[in-house]
């Protein structure tokens, strides 16, 4: 027999309307009646029927992850953090997948958003950084939440969770400084992602601290895939003066810089240092396995999404924005000079 709302409510004493509230997260219920509430769910094993909420109010309780990243693990991650999220607090995700460069998106979006009775949207690159999408997000009056990149915390009219690109891009071109590397090549990732200009960014500010000249020759373009690394990596290796060691702008393009270092018989790292960023399982599959910037994206993907939540359900929030610096990860993909 199905558990319903108003056996929770029986067995602790309490209205409907109460266990609705504690099954909502509304922050108008004592400790104490909520813990007694959330104990009768558990011991029921009531499940809430999340449609039926939506029908029944005004309230949706439908969040959507709107994306277009070529990064597979990295959508893998986000997906896997906001689940866990929406899970904990009694929301369903829905998932769209969408052409960031299709001439109709914006209409795609609020198409979408009308047709579902969305609460919120979760925002990822390039999505979260283009203006246009938050702008219409802003006139059809739903929340959002942005995951960007950047290394100054800006006061912003939605909550957002920024990535440090450039402390970490300084950092994993320092560790190739200080193991003695001064002709560090760089493979970009897509120009439409603001993380490929802070990594670049945090590449070059490096160099200068070090009173190393930035060798614009040794700045290759790219995408983030497997494929710009082997083209870039065949790039650098073929100019007169080879560098000694290689920035890919993620593991992907990392990897690929490495399965083409090896189809030439440069032995990694004592002719070559290669080193990624993100720590995807890239980064772990390869060998020798790659020093790499360890961003925790299942985790910024939590912290999005309880932000957002939170914003929907109309929770004091302590600060719009909050940051997250990839911390190094070295590897031995990365040695000293020969």
């Amino acid at each position: 027999m199905k558990v319903t709302i108003n056996d929770v409510a029986k067995l602790c004493g309490v209205s409907m309307k109460t266990v609705s509230r504690v099954i909502n997260n509304e922050s108008s219920v004592r400790q104490a009646t909520r813990d007694k509430v959330m104990t009768a769910v558990r011991e029921l094993n009531y499940q809430p029927n999340l449609a039926a909420r939506s029908l029944a109010g005004t309230n949706s309780y439908t969040i959507a992850y709107i994306y277009d990243n070529p990064n597979a693990y990295y959508i893998i991650d986000m997906q896997n953090g906001i689940l866990n999220e929406c899970r904990k607090k009694n929301f369903e995700l829905l998932i769209h997948p969408c052409n960031a460069k299709s001439a109709g998106i914006i209409e795609e979006i609020t198409d979408m958003i009308r047709s579902s009775r969305i609460a919120g949207v979760v925002l990822t690159p390039p999505f979260s950084e283009m203006p246009e999408v938050t702008s219409a997000l802003n006139d059809m009056d739903v929340k959002f939440v942005r995951i960007v990149s950047g290394h100054e915390k800006t006061d912003d009219v939605s909550p957002s969770i920024m990535v440090n690109d450039f402390v970490a891009a300084y950092d994993i071109t320092q560790h190739l400084i200080d193991l003695g590397h001064s002709d560090i090549g760089f493979i970009s990732g897509g120009k439409e992602h603001k993380s490929t200009t802070e990594r670049i960014d945090g590449y070059k500010a490096a160099l200068n601290d070090n009173n190393i000249k930035v060798q614009a020759n040794l700045i290759i373009d790219g995408e983030y895939d497997f494929e710009s690394g082997v083209q870039g990596a065949n790039k650098l290796l073929k100019q007169k003066q080879a560098p000694s060691a290689i920035f890919a702008c993620n593991d992907e393009i990392a990897a690929g810089a490495l399965f083409a270092s090896r189809l030439q018989n440069v032995q990694i790292p004592d002719k070559l240092s290669i080193v990624g960023f993100e720590n995807s399982p890239f980064s772990r599959q390869t060998w020798p396995k790659i020093t790499t910037a360890d961003q925790p994206n299942q985790t910024i993907a939590e912290r999005a999404t309880n932000l957002l939540i939170n914003t929907i359900q109309g929770q004091e929030i302590d600060e719009l924005c909050e940051q997250f610096t990839p911390s190094l990860l070295v590897r031995d993909s990365s040695g000293k000079i020969s």
